[in-house]
């Protein structure tokens, strides 16, 4: 597996996938209709223009993407997406580690997932995230925010 800053031209594929890897999430809140099931190629495009988006290549296929972006002195960390036949492999955690990487000058990383979704919320704790705040959205909807502190320190980007 390889990963690598994705290209314009892979944007495509990287919605396709995240489309797939997303139905376990609808599944999991029973809506459908959930920002990235319905996320459009000019939003992506403008995540891509905007920050960092990483693939994880396999055999010539795009098996998992993650996205980031500076606010401030926040990394932003959105959408990491593995796809179902590449789950529980550890492409998500190099996926993590790389999008760390890429963004050393940064004091603190920040994400969030559902308050449902607790193999999310296991591997991101894992990985040495913390809540920090919540968001309820609906009666159904509760966010849960997540910071991990960069101990790095280093102020200069690393685009891997």
């Amino acid at each position: 597996m390889k990963i690598s800053i994705a290209e314009l031209t892979d944007l495509d594929k990287i919605l396709e996938l995240q489309k797939i890897a997303y139905i376990q999430e609808a599944e999991i809140y029973n809506d459908f209709n959930i920002q990235p099931l319905t996320q459009a190629m000019d939003s992506l495009l403008v995540e891509w223009q905007n920050g960092i988006v990483l693939k994880a290549v396999t055999d010539g296929q795009i098996i998992g993407s993650v996205r980031a972006q500076m606010a401030d002195t926040i990394c932003k960390i959105g959408k990491l997406i593995v796809g179902p036949a590449h789950q529980n492999k550890g492409v998500g955690r190099k996926l993590m580690a790389e999008i760390e990487n890429a963004f050393t000058n940064c004091s603190v990383y920040e994400l969030f997932t559902g308050d449902k979704s607790r193999k999310n919320l296991a591997f991101y704790r894992k990985l040495g995230y913390k809540d920090y705040k919540t968001d309820q959205i609906s009666n159904h909807l509760t966010l849960i925010f997540l910071r991990k502190q960069n101990m790095n320190g280093n102020l200069s980007l690393n685009l891997c």
